[in-house]
């Protein structure tokens, strides 16, 4: 698609920075997902270093930006596996917090041969405390700044401050309490939502009226997702339709955060919304053809050949 491909290099090189969570996640993959109670033996298991907004920073680091992430682990082993995991991916952890005698988030998730999986998440108290520090974000130290709703009183510090210094602040707007919901919107300068997340605050079913719904209350640059029915967006006062490239799913564990890393990265490098859109598409895409949640996020030139391939 003509125009639709980030600045290979040069330009503003600054980081972005990924606000959230960070979760240990043990995938197992299975044939069909489970219907009721009883053991059901995996084809194949593996334990990631994810969550929404570390998935998101691998996708960044993925496709060549700089990448710190913003989050908080506990004392525990597993915290010390997922920094590890952060340091080994080529993401700053530089910001992620340790809080003393509490167990980092995990989550099980269960990946059926379809893609369709089941995820189950459990995050301590202590991890949502208020931070006690801000990254130098109103300084000027990021290119943009992407939050999901997992840890609300970081996330509003961070878009606020991204608003302070006017460099893009993204919200991944997806399920949680609507009081949150509510409370972040307001202060991002694009809204990237979930159709259950939209659903929360608008009532609306189909993504047209959810992101139509999301201006008229916001009125920020909206993006609603709805996986493979592809998405709206609002552009100059009017609601758009994209749809989703057509691929094999094998595992769409992660692919929203791909999509969230990657517009994030398309709008650090100055992309207009329906090419931004594009390329995150394309990057949410070709994660789905992959195991490992966000260890099948994609390269920017993997991206680009995806793209350059559906315009013959």
């Amino acid at each position: 698609m003509s125009g639709a491909a980030p600045l290979a290099a040069g330009g503003d090189r600054r980081p972005v920075l990924s606000v959230g969570a960070l979760t240990c996640d043990l995938m197992f993959n299975v044939t069909a997902l489970p219907h009721g109670p009883g053991k059901f033996l995996a084809g194949g298991a593996t334990m990631v270093a994810a969550g929404m907004a570390t998935s998101a920073a691998i996708a960044v680091v993925r496709l060549g930006r700089p990448v710190a992430l913003w989050a908080s682990a506990g004392d525990d082993g597993l915290g010390d596996f997922l920094v590890g995991a952060l340091s080994r991916e080529g993401i700053d952890p530089a910001h992620v917090r340790r809080v003393p005698a509490t167990m980092s988030a995990t989550a099980s998730i269960i990946v059926a041969s379809d893609g369709e999986r089941i995820v189950v998440p459990y995050y301590a108290p202590a991890l949502m405390d208020a931070p006690a520090t801000v990254p130098p974000i109103a300084d000027g130290a990021f290119a943009a700044v992407l939050a999901d709703v997992r840890w609300p009183a970081a996330a509003a510090l961070a878009l606020d401050a991204a608003r302070t210094a006017s460099v893009p602040g993204i919200l991944d707007l997806d399920v949680g309490r609507a009081e949150i919901l509510a409370d972040l919107a307001p202060r991002a300068s694009h809204i990237a939502a979930s159709l259950a997340g939209a659903a929360i605050l608008t009532g609306a079913d189909s993504l047209h009226a959810a992101a139509a719904g999301l201006h008229e209350r916001f009125g920020a640059t909206i993006i609603v997702t709805g996986g493979e029915s592809g998405l709206a967006y609002v552009q100059d006062g009017a609601v758009r339709l994209m749809p989703a490239f057509t691929v094999e799913a094998v595992d769409t564990n992660a692919a929203g955060d791909v999509f969230h890393g990657a517009f994030a990265v398309a709008l650090a490098d100055g992309l207009a919304l329906e090419a931004a859109l594009t390329f995150a598409s394309a990057a949410a895409a070709i994660k789905c053809t992959r195991h490992g949640g966000p260890r099948g996020a994609p390269g920017r030139a993997e991206v680009l050949a995806f793209l350059q391939e559906r315009d013959t």
